[in-house]
């Protein structure tokens, strides 16, 4: 037995399960009948597996010779097992375990639960369905709820008549009951976890299928949302035949449903055979949706497809591990959304995503990518920046370092090796060790299994040499004597022309060979997960090089470094303010909106008197750009360049309050026929201005948005308000049941960000934390809480460190001590922000 007092005993295993469900949705209730096929592996006297919330009514075990045991139902609630006592003991060998149990459809977004939607005409509809990641199958039926105990799964669902059921098998049988309801019957699954399980019953539509290489992929949509499906159908053919591609493996399922649920505490969930949604992320018009909202919906698609082989096919062994199949899928859906749209730069656009893991990873409260996890509340914890966007920045470093075919054929390896089976992290590195011969384990478990980053710096030895050394890099200036083995790749310019070199950097320093007054950029493509610092003379170097010589990543990447110098009070804020007027040329939007973002960082740290000198000095900087590009978008204009254009816009309006931008937002508003990139960057300019009509008026078109990306725009922007009493107003609508509860946690984030209104806004969270714990999700609440990281006045900075004192977040112990260090960090920015910026700017 595990010693791990969460961790079930292995004296009964399962191999199968025939689950029948019948949700009563008008009682918001649910009953069901599971029959698992278990094997007892020593004589035992009581049978523990895992249920909660759950009433079992009854238990009986039929042993192998044919007789029938009953059993006796007891419950550890703390551990959340269900332990049966059988009437005599089992010996050894196949049995069958019969369970009765009723339970409710919660609203709390987790296990078996209620989603509901309003249609076209105003009625109102209810849906049941399910989201297991991580333990909460056993909310749903008793089981075995660890991921490697992995089993089939045939599922029947008892519905009401007129509505749809889905499940991950493809439906192989219906017929009417007595009672006129409907009995759905699926086809047996492959062998997989138990949070990979999905049922789902509503008043729901799905597409014709698409034959992909022989699997039928549909889109499933609440009724009436049809004519939003188009994009995902696209999205979905083109990763699915691109991912049996890169993995030289088929699709592992027998059919592929893409299901988008109205409520929905996660982005998405890969459940074999039927991936579900929230709506904003697979229901989509083209024709009004920006480029980061298609852009986003094609990502979440390819990740979860992703999953399908990394995660589904081989799963992890435990929670320790989700970081492997969560990472490798961010890694993969940005390789899918490449290829499918090349135009859009999706690893330029990594960047963004990226510097928010530099972040956190930059605090003394970092943690390892992979730690140990007992509990259902750690295994919750672990779905944060650093599994996702450091885990995705350091496969990719170690991709770009091997070389994408050597990675490639380590991957195909790895699958195949461990397909319908659980591995470890370390089952990976060896992989591609074997196929690449390089020393990949000892490399990435210095990144794996320690927290933090190096900042590599670069010194001039002589005019053919230079000098890698590296030190962690961190916030608080804390001596640290951590070491990684870095994949680094160098782009050496020579002669007009420039080449990349990897060099490994184990030790503290090393020495490389270069040509005569070489000019080297340490990593090239900005693919490694380290920061870098240049001395006088290769930084002379680099910046002598002709315009164009720099990549726009590698131009994003010394921007990104500059500003966490800042924050690091290694660089003057001032100083940087010049830096990056040196980019006033670029035309890059990854560029771009990463000053524009710290931009907007300064203009939230100054004082109200600084403020109007700096919002001249932002528009001299950004006018010149926005002059270049024009307001209107030009019949040639790509994706990124209509979004550059947006972002200078609204960034004028916002930090500058530029009146003109103002006018012409409040024009766009209204203009059907603008470019959807300018309307909403006028939104938020909007709401930044507006009175209390407006504020009603944004609130009228959040209600009856015809997209889900509308209702975000609008639902966001009310975030933004100036006037004390609307903001008021925005934050009861939180709870009140006007913001869906998946996206309220959200708002409140966003409303914790407000310059002037941020104190008010955790006033609200002091006085509704108990209301807010009770209606959100629980993976939301520290998330909700990102945004007490902007709280930089020393006076609300205090009043949250000592709410906190007295009050945790079961799920983000350790994401909450991130965001309250990051708070620590940025009141020692906002004083210095506001000494250093006038000189600049004067």
């Amino acid at each position: 037995m595990p010693d791990d007092p969460f961790r079930l005993p292995r004296t009964v295993t399962p191999s199968s399960y025939e689950l029948r469900l019948e949700p009563d949705l008008e009682a918001a209730t649910f009953a069901g009948t599971c029959r698992a096929a278990i094997t007892v592996n020593e004589p035992i006297h009581e049978i523990v597996c895992n249920a909660i919330e759950l009433d079992i009514e009854t238990a009986t075990i039929e042993t192998p010779t044919g007789g029938v045991v009953s059993c006796g139902v007891g419950y550890d609630e703390v551990h959340e097992r269900l332990i049966l006592t059988p009437s005599q003991p089992l010996s050894p060998g196949r049995h069958l375990l019969a369970t009765e149990f009723t339970g409710i459809l919660n609203d709390k977004l987790r296990g078996f639960y209620r989603s509901s939607f309003v249609d076209a005409d105003g009625t109102e509809h209810t849906l049941a369905t399910s989201q297991l990641e991580s333990t909460n199958a056993r909310r749903a039926f008793p089981c075995w709820d660890e991921p490697d105990l992995k089993a089939t799964f045939e599922i029947t669902l008892v519905t009401p008549a007129d509505l749809l059921a889905v499940s991950c098998g493809a439906e192989v049988a219906s017929s009417v009951l007595p009672d006129g309801r409907r009995e759905v019957r699926f086809a047996p699954t492959m062998v997989m976890s138990t949070y990979l399980l999905a049922f789902v019953v509503g008043p729901l539509q799905a597409t014709e299928p698409v034959d992909v290489n022989g699997t039928p992929l549909r889109v499933i949509h609440p009724i009436g949302k049809g004519h939003l499906v188009d994009f995902a159908l696209e999205v979905g053919e083109f990763a699915l035949r691109h991912f049996e591609d890169y993995f030289a493996i088929p699709y592992p399922g027998d059919k592929l449903d893409l299901l988008a649920i109205p409520d929905f505490a996660f982005g998405a969930m890969e459940n074999v055979g039927a991936v579900t949604f929230r709506e904003i992320l697979l229901l989509l018009d083209p024709a009004t949706a920006t480029q980061p909202e298609r852009q986003r919906c094609a990502d979440v698609i390819a990740h979860e497809l992703a999953h399908m082989w990394f995660g589904d096919l081989v799963t992890m062994k435990w929670w320790e591990g989700v970081w492997l199949k969560e990472a490798f899928a961010t890694f993969m859906e940005m390789h899918a959304t490449d290829a499918w749209r090349p135009d859009w730069e999706r690893w330029v656009d990594f960047g963004l995503s990226r510097s928010a893991a530099f972040d956190v990873d930059a605090l003394a409260e970092t943690r390892a990518i992979e730690f140990p996890v007992t509990s259902p509340a750690d295994a919750e914890g672990m779905y944060d920046l650093l599994t996702y966007e450091k885990g995705a920045a350091v496969v990719r470093m170690l991709e770009q370092y091997l070389g994408e075919d050597s990675f490639r054929d380590g991957v195909r390896h790895y699958l195949r090796r461990h397909s319908y089976g659980t591995t470890d992290t370390t089952d990976l590195w060896d992989a591609l060790e074997e196929t690449s011969g390089q020393p990949i384990r000892r490399v990435m478990d210095s990144w794996i299994f320690q927290g933090g980053h190096p900042i590599i710096t670069v010194d001039t030895v002589d005019s053919s040499s230079i000098r890698l050394s590296q030190q962690r890099f961190r916030y608080d200036d804390a001596t640290d004597d951590t070491r990684w083995g870095v994949p680094i790749v160098l782009r050496v310019f020579a002669e007009g022309a420039s080449t990349t070199v990897p060099v490994l950097l184990e030790a503290t320093e090393m020495t490389v060979e270069i040509g005569p007054n070489d000019a080297v950029l340490v990593n090239a493509d900005a693919s490694g997960f380290y920061r870098v610092r240049y001395d006088q003379k290769s930084g002379e170097r680099l910046l002598s090089l002709p315009a164009g010589s720099i990549a726009p990543i590698e131009r994003y990447g010394l921007v990104d470094d500059a500003w966490a110098a800042v924050v690091a009070n290694k660089m003057d804020a001032g100083d940087y303010l010049r830096f990056i007027s040196e980019f006033v040329g670029s035309n890059d939007v990854s560029v771009w909106s990463r000053i524009i973002s710290t931009l907007s960082a300064v203009k939230h740290h100054l004082g109200d008197d600084q403020l109007a000198a700096y919002g001249g000095w932002v528009a001299d900087l950004l006018q010149p750009v926005l002059d270049r590009l024009g307001t209107v978008s030009a019949a040639g204009d790509d994706d990124r360049t209509r979004e550059l254009r947006a972002a200078v816009f609204g960034a004028l309006g916002r930090i500058s309050d530029d009146p003109g931008v103002v006018a012409r937002s409040r024009e766009l508003l209204d203009d059907d026929a603008a470019d959807p990139s300018m309307r909403a960057a006028a939104i938020g300019v909007v709401a930044g201005v507006a009175d209390r009509d407006t504020f009603d008026d944004l609130v009228q078109r959040f209600r009856s948005a015809a997209t889900p990306q509308d209702e975000r725009r609008y639902s966001f922007a009310l975030a933004l308000v100036p006037g004390a009493a609307e903001f008021d107003n925005l934050l009861a609508m939180t709870i009140d049941g006007t913001i869906r509860t998946q996206d309220a946690p959200y708002l409140i984030g966003r409303a914790l960000g407000h310059r002037e209104h941020g104190a008010a806004a955790w006033g609200f969270v002091e006085r509704e934390w108990d209301e807010v714990n009770r209606l959100f999700p629980t993976n939301s609440i520290v998330r909700m809480l990102d945004g007490i990281r902007a709280l930089a006045d020393p006076d609300a900075a205090a009043a949250v460190m000592a709410f906190f004192a007295d009050h945790t977040v079961e799920q983000g112990e350790k994401t909450l001590a991130q965001h309250l260090e990051r708070l620590a960090v940025n009141v020692g920015v906002r004083a210095r922000v506001r000494a250093q910026v006038p000189a600049a700017i004067g």
